[in-house]
């Protein structure tokens, strides 16, 4: 049977990512508190013999949520399953999934906050006790069947800490948010990931790309993907500052980080709604933007960095932002600098 073009091209991106994936904790670069804390745990918990407590791990998208929850896995020495919260979407789901595990082994719920609240609340008795109990049949034949399980670890993953309900937050033993990244860390993870792919790049080509990846260690890893594309065609396979900034210019990417689509919110926040303040939808829809994907993938960086302020009475745009394109102030938002 031949592989689709698409399935093809999936694979080869997938591999991708695994190839850069640290998979020891000795590898994993930043976020120094969370790792700390985390392997203190793994070592308590293999010096007692005992599973690992349950994790919940927060913070912005492409940060290392998934890529840690493998991480302990190795370090514990167990199997490593995973899914995502709107994948279950029935207590069936949650019990083959659950049954299936041996005595040690990790659970990583993906985006956990998306859980059906019927299934999420077969998790309590799950991560306390290590039972289910299952309703079997309806009305006068319903009964309770209870399923016992091993001793097992659940990795739950979130975007959106504050919609994890209070019961089940309750219930993770290790609670860690990742931060942004430092771009001296980035700086080291395209290092790290270039010498993976037996790419050249300099330091100050790495520090280029690192200063543009929002914080981010899966976008430096894309950045450097495009740019090796560039520096492949255009620069002798050999990055360097001025072959990055070229590269990342061409993809419309700032020397801070905001790209195509950060300039269009700003631009509409100001030039369309006089720098607000103007609600969510109404921003989604004048960018041609899904709602949920601007409140947690482009809204954060743009907060974090002072462009956009969130308001009771929709989003308002900050001076910073005025400045970044070039106006004078939220005053006079048309008049141009002289």
């Amino acid at each position: 049977m031949q592989t689709r073009p698409s399935e093809e091209l999936n694979q080869r991106n997938a591999s991708f990512d695994n190839r850069l994936r640290p998979t020891r904790f000795d590898d994993f670069v930043g976020q120094q508190k969370v790792r700390d804390r985390l392997l203190l745990a793994v070592e308590a918990a293999l010096q007692r013999k005992e599973a690992l407590d349950h994790v919940l791990l927060s913070g912005p998208p492409g940060l290392g949520k998934t890529t840690l929850a493998f991480i302990l896995g190795e370090a514990m020495g167990v199997h490593v399953k995973t899914t995502s919260g709107p994948v279950i979407d029935k207590p069936g789901d949650l019990a083959g999934l659950l049954t299936s595990l041996e005595p040690g082994d990790i659970v990583f719920i993906d985006e956990i906050h998306r859980m059906q609240r019927s299934v999420e609340e077969y998790l309590y008795s799950a991560m306390e006790d290590f039972v289910l109990d299952i309703m079997i049949d309806q009305g006068p034949n319903a009964r309770s069947v209870r399923l016992e399980l091993p001793r097992f670890t659940l990795i739950g993953a979130t975007t959106r800490s504050g919609l994890i309900s209070s019961p089940l937050r309750s219930r993770f033993g290790l609670t860690n948010r990742l931060d942004y990244y430092s771009t001296d860390d980035l700086s080291t993870i395209v290092v790290n990931s270039a010498a993976k792919l037996e790419i050249s790049v300099e330091p100050e080509g790495a520090r280029e790309i690192a200063a543009r990846s929002r914080g981010t260690p899966r976008i430096a890893n894309r950045l450097l993907r495009r740019v090796r594309d560039y520096a492949q065609v255009r620069a002798g396979n050999h990055i360097t500052r001025a072959v990055a900034s070229e590269a990342l210019t061409l993809l419309e990417i700032d020397p801070r980080g905001l790209d195509e689509m950060d300039i269009r919110i700003l631009e509409t926040l100001v030039h369309k709604f006089n720098g607000g303040p103007v609600g969510l939808n109404t921003i989604a829809v004048s960018v041609g933007e899904e709602p949920d994907t601007i409140e947690e993938v482009y809204e954060p960086f743009l907060i974090q960095e002072g462009y956009l302020e969130r308001t009771p009475k929709g989003r308002l745009a900050t001076p910073a932002c005025y400045k970044r394109l070039g106006l004078v102030s939220a005053a006079r938002p048309n008049e141009l600098p002289l």
